[in-house]
């Protein structure tokens, strides 16, 4: 299959209320066309982006995970997001992808915001991963971890096909954003999905949305803007291989290993 049908959802977070952000996320999806193969959430979905880890944090079998559950299997559609997970005695700013069948994929974020103090709440994960979708390859990424090209870096023995970026990305960096989503499309050759909240935190902070899809030039295929609401497109993997075999740029890609 070739063919991915992506709905990003961009909202005005709840501030630490998950029981609202999930029935605002549930109300948005009704409107979603069948066939959808994956919803893209953002950071910190349930809660907004937050510091009081032992207040709000879940654990994998809390009721946001349930949710997830429930509404991928309603939809058939893989759903995705971050949200604050207690696990093993630490609290993760954990992305998660559900499946319809049940079974899911996480990654923690790797890079935590320390001018925020991220760090003091947070651990931060240890391995970037690759997560399979009807023949896609996809990367997870959240939020900070935009600003960090080097941890995206497609290889030929680490390839992806589509980056996902769910943020808290707030709008006084709004131009950042806007421009990194569309670097580390034509950087890695690939589509970028990144979803952003919009609104005002707990903090009083204001964001500024910007969730996009973005194709393997760099170019909007769908963009949100400032306001809450959800927006869909189909990408295509057949097209992005045509560009990249006729113009292999990677072959002339500085080869490097990470250290962890």
């Amino acid at each position: 299959m070739s063919a991915l049908n992506i709905a990003i959802l961009q909202a005005d977070l709840r501030w630490h209320d998950a029981a609202a952000n999930r029935e605002h996320f549930a109300a948005s999806l009704q409107d979603l066309k069948p066939g959808t193969d994956l919803i893209v959430l953002p950071e910190m979905f349930t809660t907004g982006f937050s510091m009081d880890a032992p207040g709000q944090a879940e654990s994998m079998d809390g009721p946001s995970l349930i949710w997830l559950r429930e509404t991928a299997g309603r939809s058939n559609s893989a759903i995705c997001g971050s949200l604050i997970i207690r696990d093993s005695d630490h609290y993760f700013n954990r992305f998660v992808l559900m499946r319809p069948d049940g079974t899911y994929e996480q990654y923690d974020k790797r890079h935590l915001f320390r001018l925020a103090s991220e760090d003091a709440h947070y651990r931060a994960g240890e391995q970037n991963t690759i997560i399979t979708l009807k023949g896609w390859r996809i990367r997870p990424q959240v939020c900070y971890d935009l600003r960090f090209p080097v941890w995206s870096r497609r290889q030929s023995d680490d390839d992806f096909d589509l980056l996902l970026y769910v943020a808290n990305w707030p709008g006084a960096r709004h131009h950042a954003w806007e421009t990194l989503l569309r670097a580390r499309a034509i950087e890695n050759q690939c589509y970028v999905a990144g979803v952003n909240r919009c609104g005002v935190d707990g903090n009083d902070l204001p964001y500024l949305g910007g969730s996009a899809i973005v194709d393997y030039l760099g170019h909007d295929i769908v963009n949100l803007g400032d306001q809450p609401g959800a927006g869909t497109a189909t990408v295509e993997l057949a097209d992005m291989q045509k560009f990249r075999k006729r113009f292999p740029f990677d072959i002339d890609a500085d080869r490097f290993e990470l250290k962890r």
